[in-house]
């Protein structure tokens, strides 16, 4: 997601913003409702969004976190194209609270990944949500590696190859993309140390391109059904190749990309902004009795 649109979605999800005040009037609580958020969320219906909405109480119920401190029911009249009133059903929300809604959204709509971040955060600058959503983006891209991979795998064990030889399977894999450099001599390159995947300190861009050529190999393999060692490291060499000869006719040189911060620490850091949440959001106000 680039800058602009970054920017064009925080002033959106502003926009829908309240404000109320506390029991004794001491601090404002910022507030959304439902309504509102389905629209800029991308939710045409309500009968779809308030599926996503069904799921965060659940998650919410699920961590033993008082529901009414952060969902509330409520009622709201609305005009008609007629000029006739009805009444609706709508949710108040606290910042958790769509938080939540966020992470039980549909995933393939780019307004529920930058709701992830924007309400991850205490604070809503546009270049730290732009920082969370890169990181986010990158741990989702390792995580469809490690699952491509655990794929190939399995693949090839049921074609008669051992966890040594995917080993070697992989590394001359790493061998083509990096146009002759070796898993070690990567690793070396960027610091990285040898008990460590050299995945794990990759840019996005680069895990992405590992993915893509295992993903070929894992398709021609079960497709063609391939046996054996040799065919199949022949297989995965060629689309480690076909995927750098892409990268190249961009400019692009994967050997020669800086390395990332290690992906462990990021995801540690993603995960404890997760579970300052709900702590450091302010819980609704009470009704009246």
């Amino acid at each position: 997601m680039d800058k602009l649109r970054i920017t064009q979605l925080k002033s959106v999800f502003d926009t829908i913003v309240h404000n109320l005040n506390n029991e004794d009037n001491s601090q404002q609580v910022e507030i959304w409702f439902a309504r509102e958020l389905q629209e800029v969320l991308g939710y045409a219906r309500w009968e779809n969004f308030i599926v996503a909405i069904n799921r965060a109480i659940d998650s919410c119920k699920t961590q033993n976190i008082n529901i009414d401190d952060h969902f509330r029911e409520v009622t709201k009249m609305v005009v008609l194209g007629s000029g006739s009133k009805r009444e609706i059903n709508d949710f108040m929300l606290t910042r958790y609270a769509c938080y939540l809604i966020a992470q039980n959204g549909d995933p393939k709509k780019e307004e529920i990944a930058f709701a992830q971040s924007y309400f991850a955060l205490q604070t809503r600058k546009a270049e730290l949500i732009e920082e969370r959503l890169n990181h986010y983006s990158r741990i989702e891209t390792r995580e469809k590696l490690r699952a491509s991979e655990k794929q190939l795998s399995q693949n090839i064990f049921e074609r008669g190859v051992d966890d040594k030889g995917f080993g070697r399977i992989r590394s001359k894999g790493d061998t083509a993309l990096f146009g002759g450099h070796t898993t070690e001599d990567m690793k070396l390159r960027l610091g990285v140390k040898s008990s460590r995947p050299l995945a794990d300190f990759l840019p996005t861009l680069t895990i992405a391109a590992k993915n893509l050529a295992t993903e070929m190999t894992n398709y021609n393999v079960e497709t063609k059904d391939l046996q054996g060692e040799n065919p199949i490291t022949h297989e995965h060499i060629q689309n480690n190749t076909s995927v750098r000869d892409m990268l190249g006719k961009r400019g692009i040189k994967p050997e020669e990309l800086p390395a990332a911060e290690d992906i462990k620490k990021i995801e540690r850091r993603v995960s404890g902004d997760e579970k300052k949440i709900e702590k450091g959001t302010n819980k609704l106000p009470k009704t009246k009795e």
